[in-house]
């Protein structure tokens, strides 16, 4: 964050399932948020900040001995009071998310492997696919509420369908870099704020 504390989102599978902050000179670690209405979070996984404070973050599953106990997958956000809402419950398994450099657009991506613990599959079986996208949610600025969703790219709908992608992080002109799972085309993709790509890296 702005004051160079480490925010983390702890996955499943003793990961603790939480957001949490490091204080980078003492080391010591605060809890920030563990659960959503008495409900432990599924396997957090990733964190965007604005430029209020507000921490948005995702909550798929995609592996994990704890029993699961919350409603389904979500997009949540920590204001800076400590009150934590659930912001999208239309994003799929969300994974990466991403907020535009002038706070107006919420970037997330669904990558649905159709499995909450794909370690127990046994050899030979298979899960159907959930959606793999990239989308976009409009943000509104007092009170951060995510709204108006729109799908950029649908990865299941290709010419050639893959796996949607992970991780993303924005330049200062507002493309998109992220981590492409694609099992064809593996790499970073460049895109702008509205999805076409612009470059790719093996």
């Amino acid at each position: 964050d702005r004051e160079g504390n480490m925010i983390a989102a702890l996955g499943a599978d003793y990961g603790g399932r939480m957001l949490v902050k490091t204080d980078m000179k003492s080391g010591k670690t605060y809890v920030l948020a563990g659960m959503f209405e008495g409900k432990e979070f599924n396997a957090l996984n990733d964190i965007t900040i604005d430029q209020k404070g507000r921490i948005y973050f995702t909550d798929p599953r995609y592996l994990g001995h704890e029993p699961i106990r919350a409603d389904g997958f979500a997009a949540y956000r920590l204001d800076p009071d400590g009150k934590v809402s659930r912001v999208a419950t239309d994003c799929g398994k969300c994974n990466g998310i991403l907020i535009s450099p002038d706070q107006k657009t919420m970037y997330i991506v669904s990558n649905d492997n159709g499995w909450l613990a794909f370690e127990n599959l046994k050899e030979g079986e298979k899960t159907l696919q959930g959606p793999h996208m990239l989308q976009a949610y409009d943000i509104d600025a007092a009170s951060g509420n995510l709204s108006n969703r729109r799908t950029l790219i649908d990865y299941g709908k290709l010419d050639k369908p893959c796996s949607g992608p992970d991780g993303m992080i924005m330049d200062a002109e507002g493309n998109i870099w992220l981590a492409s799972r694609c099992e064809w085309r593996p790499g970073i993709q460049v895109l702008n704020p509205q999805g076409k790509e612009l470059a790719y890296i093996s």
